[in-house]
């Protein structure tokens, strides 16, 4: 079967790797979104990658990404919650709106962190006066 030459249960994509070796990949079963244009397919155009497929988890980050193309990514996906693991060859709009949800996710888990940090040291200072004012701590303890 060549490349590109579909059957009712698989279909055959060319697929130029980065390193600029060609595979063929085999699908099997229908429903595969593929492009027509002689480049990898391009997988769930419509879809926030952040989102879990299976479990909708707005958690879904990426363990692998590398150029799959000149507007495309491969993109290896996982879900914290419920362990989901996808991997895929998305469109670089898709990608980069990937990238600034991460982006945005990182800036809130910052901020969080912060207040934590200040609302930990906050108790700790107030424990530490509360162990002064009663005469708790002598200068041995240092």
């Amino acid at each position: 079967m060549d490349p590109g030459e579909r059957t009712d249960e698989q279909h055959i994509e060319k697929v130029v790797l980065p390193s600029g070796k060609t595979i063929a990949v085999v699908y099997f079963g229908e429903g595969r979104e593929h492009a027509d244009d002689g480049h990898a397919p391009v997988l769930d155009p419509d879809l926030d990658l952040h989102v879990c497929r299976e479990c909708g988890s707005l958690l879904a980050y990426p363990t692998a990404w590398e150029e799959a193309g000149e507007e495309s990514w491969s993109v290896e996906i996982r879900c914290p919650e419920c362990e989901t693991m996808r991997q895929g060859i998305f469109a670089q709009d898709v990608v980069e709106a990937f990238d600034e949800a991460l982006d945005s996710a990182t800036e809130a888990l910052t901020a969080d962190y912060r207040r934590l940090m200040r609302a930990n040291m906050a108790a700790e200072i107030d424990r530490f006066a509360g162990a002064l004012r009663a005469g708790a701590l002598l200068p041995e303890d240092f």
